[in-house]
């Protein structure tokens, strides 16, 4: 088979690319949300808390993605920031979901682990995903605060809210592909801006 310029590889990417500058044009509207994001998961570690992160399928991949650039390192070398992912660890969530059931897999863990102070950073590209939303409420009740990521109009989780404890981010698109790639600049952007507000 003969690559050419002008089969569906090619035609895709310029239609991917279309989407996303469309999509990355709208973005700076999260400003003022992003800098209370931040805010909450700085203050946190300043205080000694925990950053705690979940999601579903890709979802997963971005909240182990986000505790990694913490834990370890992104651009630029630094103390090490105490960040869980609560969907990598196989034994936890099999036997929450063998003994409970699976909308209880994140909340759970969080009933255990969770601390007032500390923060959730919940993905869901569409807002509806069930042991998300649990997450979500567990740690509002355990006084934590919530950075919710999310797409498509924002779905249930986006309605789990408390004052001063939540924030939503809720990326301005009805496509999953878009929304995950929205959520990865965003939780670079985050993970730099909790650097420079800690002084790190």
């Amino acid at each position: 088979m003969t690559a050419s310029n002008d089969g569906p590889a090619s035609r895709l990417l310029a239609q991917n690319l279309e989407e996303w500058r469309t999509l990355a044009s709208a973005l700076p509207e999260l400003s003022a949300q992003a800098e209370r994001a931040a805010s909450y998961i700085a203050d946190s570690f300043a205080a000694g808390g925990t950053l705690f992160a979940c999601g579903n399928g890709g979802s997963a991949a971005d909240a182990a993605h986000l505790t990694t650039e913490l834990v370890i390192r992104f651009k630029k070398e630094r103390k090490g920031l105490p960040a869980v992912c609560l969907n990598a660890h196989g034994g936890d969530l099999t036997a929450a979901g063998n003994d409970y059931e699976f909308a209880r897999v994140f909340a759970r863990q969080l009933e255990s682990l969770g601390r007032p102070g500390d923060v959730l950073v919940a993905f869901s590209t569409s807002g509806s995903s069930a042991n998300v939303n649990e997450a979500v409420s567990t740690a509002i009740d355990r006084g934590m605060r919530v950075v919710s990521m999310i797409g498509k109009g924002g779905g249930t989780q986006a309605g789990i809210t408390a004052d001063g404890q939540a924030v939503n981010l809720i990326v301005p698109s009805d496509s999953t592909a878009r929304v995950q790639e929205a959520h990865t600049v965003l939780l670079h952007t985050l993970v730099e801006a909790v650097e420079e507000l800690l002084g790190l």
